[in-house]
């Protein structure tokens, strides 16, 4: 089955007050290069994420991020700094008493809560202790979910990859076995040409001579050990398609291969038809390439 390394998946639940969304976004990349971004408190939770995540990735750019919204009143913690509090207090209280501006300013004695509130430092907030392992099962079912989406679209993009490689590969096909076709015409062409060309100078034509020229331009020019590779090739890289495993490096390298071999019968060709024939292949060799990039 083959997979696009391009892919987003994304999940959301509620766990009793505790909201927590999760999403995967990947890109091509050479290497497996996975990054977890989620709230300073949680940051236990990364490692984890990014394990369980690899276990179904071999081949990509990867972003996960995870966002966690509680609602619980226990999830929060506010104590009441008493030494700041009961300073302010009671430097306003002695000023309240003592200061003759103070009854000038009509300063009340009653205190709003209010003001204390108001107080720099006078109360500070902190995150409950979280249990770290329900927590952490309670991310794991989001990724399972979000996983599961991710990998539903990298599979679909995967079959559009597919298609368009296997309408390649046909194409290919096609044109290599025109191409062992016109192969041995050109060698007679050549034979051809050759002996017109001489009588016309010469009038007379040494036969064994040509025959031997017409020989040794044939099997310079003999591109039947590329054809058969390149067709071994075609059939090695069908054979990917059936394959369980990521296939994306290993398709990688057999196209350079197969252009290899273009390369070489269109170095050899010095037949114009033959030389366009091994233009449109390697036209769908490297067309074939740029979507393996795609491939993890």
């Amino acid at each position: 089955m083959i997979k696009s390394m391009t892919g987003y998946g994304s999940f959301r639940a509620d766990f009793g007050g505790r909201e927590i969304f999760a999403e995967i976004k990947s890109v091509n990349h050479k290497y497996s290069e996975i990054s977890v971004h989620t709230a300073r408190a949680y940051g236990f939770l990364e490692d984890r994420a990014k394990k369980f995540v690899s276990e179904s990735i071999a081949r990509g750019k990867v972003d996960i991020n995870i966002n966690i919204t509680s609602v619980l009143s226990d999830d929060t913690v506010v104590t009441a700094n008493k030494a700041v509090l009961d300073g302010y207090l009671k430097t306003l209280y002695d000023y309240s008493l003592y200061s003759a501006s103070a009854n000038e300013m009509n300063i009340d004695t009653n205190i709003d809560y209010s003001l204390l509130l108001r107080i720099p430092d006078g109360f500070t907030v902190q995150k409950a202790k979280t249990d770290e392992e329900a927590l952490w099962e309670d991310v794991k079912t989001v990724l399972t979910a979000a996983v599961e989406n991710f990998t539903k679209m990298r599979t679909a993009e995967g079959e559009k990859l597919r298609d368009d490689i296997i309408k390649r590969l046909a194409d290919i096909t096609e044109n290599v076995s025109r191409v062992d076709e016109l192969s041995p015409l050109s060698a007679e062409k050549y034979r051809q040409k050759l002996t017109d060309r001489i009588k016309e100078l010469i009038g007379n034509a040494d036969e064994q001579r040509i025959l031997t020229e017409a020989a040794i331009f044939a099997e310079k020019t003999a591109v039947f050990e590329e054809t058969v590779r390149l067709k071994s090739h075609i059939s090695q890289f069908e054979s990917f398609f059936t394959f369980s495993e990521p296939i994306g490096r290993k398709m990688d390298f057999l196209t350079q291969e197969m252009n290899r071999e273009a390369n070489t019968i269109g170095s050899k060709a010095l037949d114009i038809e033959i030389t366009r024939l091994v233009l449109n292949i390697k036209s769908d060799i490297e067309k074939i390439r740029e979507q393996v990039q795609n491939i993890e």
